[in-house]
């Protein structure tokens, strides 16, 4: 079937199965991924996989424009306030995360390199879920914005955390001669510096343009062009993309707080339909059949990254004595995974395939058990995150439909 026409049946059928969602009391994002579902090979085979994979660009797409949505609303007057706390929940519940799921699957398993790989997939977050869910009850307080900033910045540190025991999981593997500091230390700074430079500098140039124009539509353009060249440049260098565009959109808010409004309301005008697009293709991506295959470890690591999470987010917000409704929810707020996890999987599959038998068992199962739990996270995930925001009275009446939600002012 041809492309563009899948494309629109994925909107409109996402559109309607956002509406019914909300009708049962469902965040939209919940009934764009049932969707994708349906639509996807697991049910009625609409949407194919190679079709889904082909693609990927929007997804891209997508991701940047929700990481520099989140950078927007990402201010150092607020953050001086709140960093601490920030970052003191984001190490926490990484870290907490990563040793939660590796040490009860190595004393299940007695395999290092599995514990190792599975424990680094558990920390990264799903920014874009969390974004949505968010803006639809035009959440606001202090809760919403530590969910924000922790999984807008947690992803870099997850990248990190893989790329350590990457290394050390590779070197079980096939000696220890393979850990060279290139790979546990350079590398992984490297890109998260480099994501950090290319966002900064981008900003700083798209700043220095919108400072001449005036119009909507000129600067929906201009944002438009610098997030695009943003993620391409990332992908290109394998930066990460998330990280890059929330400095981008941290940059232009924190140097012109005016035209980083104007930012924000232009592209309001095209974020919604890539979003609904965005989800279904993710919901078609899932296949339910995978949630057989996951067997023990899937369900060790379901219940262990859940625990992890919580109960890491409520130290670390307990350590830097947050507000009670940020060190109560907070963890609840932050249990979507996706892309980065997914991507990480991938990794692991190009990665450890070639290291003999055990090297390509490890891939396939870490690539299983990730899409199969990635299935449960994306369904959870949403539903927590408006259950956090609703005990801690942060849900808002939206506004007319001609007027652009802004998580706070």
């Amino acid at each position: 079937m041809e492309g563009l026409l899948l494309v629109g049946i994925a909107t409109l059928a996402g559109f309607l199965g956002g509406k019914l969602s909300n009708k049962c009391g469902f965040p939209a994002v919940v009934g764009y991924i049932v969707i994708g579902l349906f639509l996807g090979p697991s049910i009625l085979g609409i949407l194919r996989l190679d079709f889904v994979e082909s693609v990927g660009f929007i997804a891209d797409i997508t991701l940047g424009f929700v990481a520099f949505i989140i950078g927007s609303e990402l201010r150092f007057s607020q953050l001086r306030q709140t960093g601490k706390s920030i970052m003191s929940i984001i190490f926490a519940q990484s870290f907490a995360a990563f040793a939660v799921v590796a040490l009860p699957l190595y004393f299940l398993t007695r395999n290092l390199p599995l514990a190792l790989i599975f424990g680094a997939m558990a920390p990264a977050s799903a920014p874009a879920g969390t974004l949505v869910v968010l803006q639809e009850y035009r959440a606001k307080g202090p809760l919403t914005n530590t969910i924000l900033a922790v999984v807008g910045l947690d992803d870099g540190l997850a990248i990190i955390i893989y790329a350590f025991a990457a290394a050390i999981a590779r070197a079980s593997l096939v000696g220890t001669g393979s850990l060279s500091a290139s790979t546990a230390f350079a590398r992984p700074f490297a890109q998260t510096g480099g994501a950090i430079l290319i966002g900064v500098l981008t900003g700083m140039g798209m700043a220095l343009v919108l400072r001449r124009v005036r119009t909507t539509e000129e600067t929906l353009i201009i944002v438009f062009g610098s997030v695009l060249v943003c993620t391409g440049l990332c992908n290109l260098f394998r930066f990460s993309l998330i990280l890059a565009n929330l400095l981008l959109g941290a940059t232009l808010a924190n140097t012109f707080l005016r035209i980083s409004r104007r930012s924000y309301r232009a592209i309001q005008l095209i974020t919604p339909p890539l979003y609904v697009i965005f989800f279904v293709l993710a919901g078609a991506h899932l296949q339910i059949g995978l949630l057989l295959r996951m067997g023990l470890v899937g369900f060790v690591y379901l219940i262990a990254r859940t625990g992890g999470k919580i109960g890491g987010a409520f130290l670390g917000a307990a350590i830097a004595r947050a507000e009670p409704q940020v060190r109560n929810w907070v963890g609840i707020g932050i249990l979507s995974q996706a892309g980065v996890a997914v991507g990480l999987a991938i990794m692991v599959g190009r990665e450890f395939s070639g290291l003999g038998a055990a090297g390509e068992h490890l891939a396939l199962l870490t690539i299983n058990v990730m899409a199969a739990t990635t299935i449960v996270f994306e369904i959870i995930g949403p539903l927590a995150i408006k259950l956090a925001i609703s005990r801690a009275g942060e849900i808002r009446k939206r506004k007319r439909d001609d007027e652009p939600a802004r998580l706070h002012e």
